[in-house]
C-alpha cells in the first residue's frame, strides 16, 4: 500500500505557489493532504468589481483551485489531470480582509475526480461555495509537465510504501 510523501508535498505546495495566477491572485495553497486542500487569499482592491466587492471569477478561481488540489493525492503519480467544470454559489460579498477556502474530496474514480470548497470571510462568514468536476489524464498535464514549465527542479516521489516509513 503506498501512502502519500510528506515531502513531496511541502515541494508541491511551494512549487504551485509560485505559479504566475497565484501570485496575481494573492491566493496561496496552505495545507494539502488526502482528500483535502487549504487555499488562503488576502483581498486587495484588485480583486474588486466595478462596484467596489469581490469579483465571482476570484470566487470562482480559489473553489476550483482548492477543489482541484483536494484531489490531487489520490490520483496516480504519472497523470494528471484537468478540470472540466466549475459551479459556484455566490452566498455573500466582501470588499477588503482575508478569505479562507476548505475543499474536501468528494469522490476520485478512474477518469473523473469531484471535490467542494467553501470559502469563508475573515469574520468566518460563508460567502461562496462550489464544486469542481475534474478530468483524470493519463500522461497530459501531469505535475512533472507543472515542474517542467516554470523550470522547477525534481520533486520528491509522490507516493512512499507504507512499509518504508515505518510501518502504520
Amino acid at each position: 500500500m503506498q501512502r502519500v510523501n510528506p515531502e513531496h508535498l511541502r515541494a508541491i505546495m511551494e512549487m504551485i505557489n509560485q505559479g504566475p495566477y497565484f501570485v496575481l491572485l494573492n491566493m496561496e495553497v496552505t495545507d494539502l493532504g488526502v482528500g483535502y486542500c487549504r487555499v488562503e487569499c488576502d483581498l486587495e482592491k484588485k480583486h474588486w468589481n466595478p462596484f467596489g466587492t469581490v469579483h465571482g471569477g476570484v470566487y470562482t478561481s480559489l473553489i476550483d483551485t482548492a477543489a482541484y488540489w483536494a484531489s490531487y493525492c489520490e490520483i496516480p503519480e504519472d497523470a494528471g489531470y484537468t478540470s472540466l467544470d466549475v459551479q459556484v454559489d455566490m452566498l455573500g460579498v466582501c470588499q477588503n480582509g482575508h478569505l479562507v477556502v476548505e475543499a474536501k474530496r468528494i469522490k476520485v474514480g478512474r477518469s473523473v475526480a469531484k471535490s467542494e470548497a467553501v470559502i469563508k470571510d475573515s469574520q468566518g462568514r460563508i460567502v461562496a461555495h462550489g464544486t469542481s468536476k475534474q478530468l483524470i489524464t493519463q500522461g497530459m498535464q501531469t505535475i512533472n509537465h507543472a515542474a517542467a514549465s516554470i523550470g522547477y527542479s525534481d520533486l520528491p516521489p509522490k507516493f512512499i510504501s507504507a512499509s518504508a516509513g515505518g510501518g502504520d
